[in-house]
């Protein structure tokens, strides 16, 4: 009894010790950690966005922006709808939720790391109005002795109040009020029950949750909210099932004024940076890639219908911006066939700008892919099917290509497709969900930069008020091509604006690399696109109807007229270099007669004719191993050989550069029956005997002739008695077969 007495009493001291120190080091810890009404009651963060030359553009002040909301104005649902998520026992804890803590705290032992949270809504006001985001022991700990002040000064609804008017719903929208305006267009009190839903439904990540952005994400998380609401008996059955039915109802408030879609868009990117935004609680500066007065023009444009028009530059930062569709992706018709289908496949060796492919009539398991002239043009370059923009090409290369090798490609430009966009249709731009204005050119610049992805960015930089930098912009860059393949593109593409599709631009005094896409029937488009590139920026204008209503637009007309004028207000001081056309290429000369008689593509004979010679770019390392013996070699398919009343007739096979030498032999001797160019038909009146005709073609040149192989011709015999010539039967025919 004495020993467990003696045990039990250790036990209790040294419990009594630990718990000391744990109080001891908690009371050292949080000594600093002082409750601070004024950040509760007013947040001042006051973000500063200046463009590339150091200018202001907008301060856009979150307490000018900061609309407070009454607790008791809002309706019980939308309360209820951020209790139910965030904080189901909120009126009935002091602050913390002690069961969760302890839970969170096993499992962050068990991982080794800070994975779970057990954060009350008082906790998360204080985290976010007091505190950095870390997850620090040390920032844990003041959380919980400010929190527990919290708790002490204010009523549960005052804290309610302040934590719906601090939290952010994203799109620079701090506190309720502010975000009912932007994403309902309406009073924070006039929310409804999915209204709520939806904004609560943000809260866990308003970048990925944005009804704007991710509506079908949005709807699902919209939906999660409603069935905690369901279980713990804010709504009934009935109404869960008749609110989860809805659609999202949200409606972007829409931005005016000067700058207003490229301030919009820097928000957007700061949701997506690995910065929180509670760290800018004291105001920061945002350093932009905004250049003013291209902005200007580029808002200045007058247009007829919904448009987009974005304007990088090749370090990768977007100078100029503007979209009333605010980024929306949409089908990108024929601007995908270069960067989806057609830099692939030289990548792969499968063709080169030179390669001819048969534009004809096709059905691939009962798709059959037409032009837009509603023609089929024979065999065509791959240069010519861009700069012209046929479709068959383009679908019977992504054929040859696969789907497999091409979603490589894809992957490393950080496009996925989803199983059903995985088609021969996607050549022509078929795509499910589709691509933002940016999304394409950020893919063009690919080619700009040699053959690396670099998404182009808004924000260069934050720093907090005090000069420290919070962010600096760093480039991801992942290599999609080589050097030699976007050597090739670009030249491509420069016939593009020069005779082709985008000719428009052709008058400009620079190298543009362009392609146009069109989207659309024959009552109308629904989409229309230029997308160009010089080496210093890349210019896009996307045109078309947010509903689809079909207008009268194309990319190589309406497009390309504002791209043009766009470029002739961008180089008004200089000129961009030109585009490269040079890294990674070899250029060859290949046999002219054998590439357009037979499709084939061959080194040309050293002794060719500068007029047989093709000189052509392929990639390095894709040069043709086979080279061409039409003149070193001369050949031909064998004349024609016949004879009728003494005559001899012999047809030549037409071919260029060749001259032919014809001779007749008797016994051991010859006479030349003809020597001299290529003419048809050969005609000769021998005297009676027996005879063998060759057939020998060479080339000249210069003074040197270069003789092929003598074909001799069947034997033939000349009768005395007026009789047909005979053609000599082989020795073969006249043995005995019966005595062999």
């Amino acid at each position: 009894m004495k020993t467990f007495l003696k045990v039990s009493l250790i036990i209790v001291l040294s419990l009594t010790v630990v718990a000391a120190s744990l109080f001891i080091t908690y009371i050292v810890i949080t000594k600093d950690a002082k409750l601070n009404k004024n950040k509760l009651l007013n947040p001042n963060q006051n973000i500063v966005i200046i463009d590339d030359e150091g200018n202001e553009v907008i301060s856009a002040s979150v307490s000018n922006k900061h609309k407070s909301v009454k607790i008791e104005d809002l309706n019980k649902n939308c309360i209820n709808a951020f209790i139910a998520s965030e904080d189901r026992n909120f009126f009935k804890h002091n602050g913390l939720n002690y069961k969760r803590m302890f839970k969170a705290l096993y499992k962050n032992i068990i991982y080794g790391s800070f994975k779970e949270g057990a954060s009350t809504i008082s906790q998360q006001l204080i985290k976010n109005t007091h505190l950095s985001q870390d997850k620090t022991i040390k920032r844990k700990l003041n959380e919980i002795k400010l929190t527990k002040q919290l708790e002490r000064e204010y009523s549960k609804n005052e804290i309610l109040e302040m934590y719906l008017n601090t939290i952010y719903f994203g799109h620079n929208c701090y506190g309720l009020q502010s975000a009912a305006e932007f994403y309902f267009d309406k009073k924070a009190e006039d929310l409804n029950l999915t209204e709520s839903a939806t904004l609560v439904g943000l809260l866990t990540s308003p970048n990925n949750y944005s009804p704007f952005k991710n509506p079908e994400k949005s709807l699902k998380k919209r939906n999660t909210v409603l069935e905690a609401m369901l279980n713990c008996g804010f709504i009934d059955k009935y109404e869960y099932e008749k609110a989860k039915s809805l659609p999202l109802n949200a409606k972007k408030q829409q931005t005016t004024g000067k700058n207003a879609d490229y301030i919009s868009a820097v928000f957007n990117e700061l949701e997506e940076l690995d910065i929180n935004v509670y760290d800018l609680a004291d105001g920061c500066i945002i350093k932009t890639y905004l250049n003013s007065n291209l902005q200007n023009t580029v808002e200045n444009l007058s247009f007829e219908c919904d448009n987009s028009v974005i304007v990088t530059s090749s370090n990768g930062g977007v100078n100029a911006y503007k979209s009333t569709i605010s980024g929306a992706k949409r089908q990108p018709a024929s601007t995908v066939k270069p960067i989806f289908v057609y830099a692939p496949a030289m990548e792969e060796r499968i063709l080169s700008p030179f390669t001819r492919i048969l534009d004809e009539k096709v059905n691939f398991n009962g798709y059959s892919p037409e032009n837009f002239d509603k023609k089929y043009h024979g065999y065509v370059t791959v240069t010519e099917s861009l700069k012209n923009s046929y479709n068959v090409p383009a679908v019977k290369t992504l054929n040859s290509l696969t789907m497999k090798t091409a979603e490589k490609y894809l992957t490393r430009m950080n496009v996925s497709l989803e199983d059903d966009e995985k088609n021969l249709s996607l050549a022509l731009g078929g795509m499910k969900h589709g691509m933002s204005l940016k999304d394409i050119a950020d893919r063009y610049s690919i080619f700009q930069n040699g053959g690396i992805y670099s998404p182009s960015r808004f924000i260069k930089e934050i720093q907090s008020k005090n000069g420290k930098t919070i962010y600096k912009e760093q480039t991801s860059q992942n290599r999609v091509f080589s050097e030699g393949v976007c050597s090739l593109m670009n030249e491509t593409l420069l016939q593009t604006s020069e005779s082709g599709t985008a000719k428009k631009l052709s008058s400009l005094p620079y190298d543009i690399a362009a392609k146009t896409g069109t989207c659309g029937t024959d009552e109308g488009n629904t989409d229309a696109y230029a997308i160009s590139y010089t080496s210093e920026h890349c210019v896009c204008v996307w045109l078309g109807d947010k509903n689809n209503k079909k207008l009268n637009i194309t990319g190589g007309g309406n497009c390309c007229g504002y791209v043009k004028y766009i470029y002739q207000n961008l180089y008004t001081k200089y000129l961009p270099k030109n585009l490269d056309v040079t890294s990674g290429i070899t250029q060859i000369e290949i046999d002219a007669e054998e590439y357009y008689t037979n499709n084939k593509i061959i080194i040309a004979d050293e002794l060719s004719p500068k007029l047989n010679k093709l000189s052509v770019k392929v990639l390095s390392g894709n040069e043709p191993k086979e080279i061409s013996s039409r003149f070193s070699c001369p050949s031909i398919q064998n004349p024609t050989f016949s004879a009728k009343n003494g005559e001899i007739i012999i047809e030549l096979c037409q071919t260029k550069y060749y001259s032919y030498l014809i001779k007749r032999y008797k016994n051991d001797k010859f006479e030349v029956v003809y020597d001299g160019k290529w003419i048809k038909t050969i005609k000769d009146h021998p005297n009676e005997g027996n005879y063998i005709y060759t057939v020998t073609p060479y080339f000249s040149n210069d003074e040197n002739r270069i003789y092929g192989k003598e074909i001799p011709l069947p034997p033939i015999s000349i009768n005395n008695d007026n009789s047909s010539p005979q053609v000599k039967i082989p020795d073969i025919a006249e043995k005995d077969w019966f005595n062999l």
